[in-house]
């Protein structure tokens, strides 16, 4: 078995056990207490520093910027009579 099929089966059996209204419930609790975890393991602020913050890693995260030639005027060809 997949992870998804594995995943739809928990998910399937826990809808019968609770129903569809106490499972949204739970699901609800289960996002709170996740948001709580991560506020009281990050004690500085509610989000991690941002990537600007350590200038050496920005700079090696971007792809030197590439040169465009300068657009070249078709020559009109001769017409021969």
């Amino acid at each position: 078995m997949g992870r998804f099929e594995e995943l739809l089966l928990i998910f399937a059996i826990g809808l019968l056990l609770f129903g569809p209204n106490k499972l949204t419930d739970l699901a609800k609790a289960l996002g709170s207490s996740l948001n709580e975890f991560k506020k009281a393991a990050n004690p500085e602020g509610n989000q991690p520093a941002p990537a600007s913050a350590n200038p050496v890693y920005v700079q090696a995260a971007k792809a030197p910027a590439r040169r465009r030639r300068a657009p070249v005027a078709k020559k009109k060809a001769k017409a021969s009579r």
